[in-house]
């Protein structure tokens, strides 16, 4: 189990730098596409937070 979840971790990891990437790339560009900026920030909210509740799977806050 804890090999899945490290594996969608670093799938989900490689996914956002990727998408950083190509947002950088993308707001270089003056006449670039508005709408798909906006989709593209979205998804990258989204796997940032997929990516934080994998993390607390591996290694919960556990309080005493």
């Amino acid at each position: 189990m804890r090999q899945q979840i490290e594996a969608r971790l670093t799938e989900l990891q490689l996914e956002h730098r990727d998408l950083d990437l190509a947002l950088q790339r993308l707001t270089e560009n003056p006449l670039h596409d508005e709408f798909l900026l906006q989709r593209m920030k979205k998804r990258k909210l989204l796997l940032k937070d997929q990516i934080a509740l994998l993390s607390r799977q591996l290694d919960p806050d556990i309080r005493a």
